[in-house]
């Protein structure tokens, strides 16, 4: 079986708690806790939850725009976690990320051109007459018109300012893209434009996706497979149509009860989860998931529970299997 392309082992990343005067440490936020997952070359891996669960401080540690606490990212058969100098800079040119905020993520003082540039002339690539050409390509590759290249980004709209955000990830012609809920700044309509562009280009550079996104009906339209995280730990992880049709964890199950369903005739059960989400400085002991779980039951409360294959390609972590 052929190498996978990245493999994340027992990532995790705490922040620290700091009071007083000194600024002593009291605490940690366990804002990632544990992770491992490996992604196949080609394949679009899906990461949901909620809001604060973990997701893009996921991201952005195996790309080390943060540093992680501890654990293991492969990539290629190298641990990014060992690289430093030019080793991490060249190994950083096959990984790239597209931010959730395109009002944010360009620098409003750049020109465009000069935003696609940047990339190149940071790693010595291309004359400058070449790398002019490729920005005008680029921008034309993801739909915008290559004389916009001499523009400024408060000229564009949301969708737009978007795409000059993902043709910035193409740039440096990466292998792997993380996509830190791309879309949930959107419109309905831009995001399903902005989708199937993703999917386009995937499909003629051979890219490999992290998709990051609270949004399953989205994540269902993009993934392969789907890993569901809770308070920085792995719930969840399957086939795509496979987590839709046959959910195992509690969490996943209230996830996808809450998907609005395009039929105003059509029944469904509405799984409501009592109660707000732990804090991830202070977790419950046992299962993080059992002080909200409808079906929690005594070992849940005392026993974390392990990491299991329970059907083909079908993990989970529950005491229920």
């Amino acid at each position: 079986m052929a190498e996978p392309l990245l493999r994340v082992k027992d990532l995790k990343k705490y922040f620290p708690i700091r009071r007083g005067v000194l600024q002593r440490t009291v605490g940690y936020v366990r804002a990632v806790d544990g992770v491992s997952f490996e992604v196949e070359r080609g394949e679009t891996l899906g990461v949901v939850g909620e809001s604060g669960c973990g997701k893009s401080t996921m991201a952005r540690s195996i790309l080390r725009l943060i540093e992680p606490t501890a654990g293991e990212v492969w990539f290629e058969g190298e641990n990014l976690l060992r690289l430093s100098g030019s080793s991490l800079r060249h190994m950083r040119r096959q990984m790239q990320i597209v931010f959730q905020d395109p009002y944010a993520s360009l620098n409003p003082r750049y020109s465009i051109g000069y935003t696609l540039e940047e990339p190149m002339i940071v790693h010595r690539l291309h004359t400058p007459a070449e790398r002019k050409r490729r920005v005008r390509w680029l921008l034309e590759r993801v739909g915008l018109d290559p004389d916009y290249a001499k523009r400024y980004p408060h000229e564009f709209s949301g969708g737009q300012r978007q795409r000059i955000g993902i043709a910035r990830a193409l740039v440096l012609q990466p292998k792997l893209i993380l996509l830190d809920e791309p879309v949930a700044a959107l419109d309905v309509s831009v995001q399903s434009q902005v989708l199937n562009l993703l999917e386009d280009l995937q499909d003629e550079f051979d890219l490999t996706y992290i998709f990051v996104a609270h949004d399953l009906s989205v994540v269902r339209h993009i993934s392969d497979r789907i890993l569901v995280l809770y308070l920085g730990r792995m719930a969840e992880l399957a086939d795509a149509e496979v987590l839709f049709v046959d959910p195992l964890h509690p969490y996943t199950r209230a996830l996808l009860s809450a998907v609005p369903v395009p039929d105003p005739d059509a029944k469904r059960e509405r799984i409501i989860l009592r109660g707000d989400v732990p804090s991830p400085a202070n977790p419950p002991h046992g299962c993080p998931f059992h002080t909200r779980c409808p079906v929690a039951m005594d070992v849940c409360r005392s026993e974390v529970p392990a990491w299991r294959e329970v059907k083909p390609r079908h993990y989970v972590a529950c005491h229920l299997y």
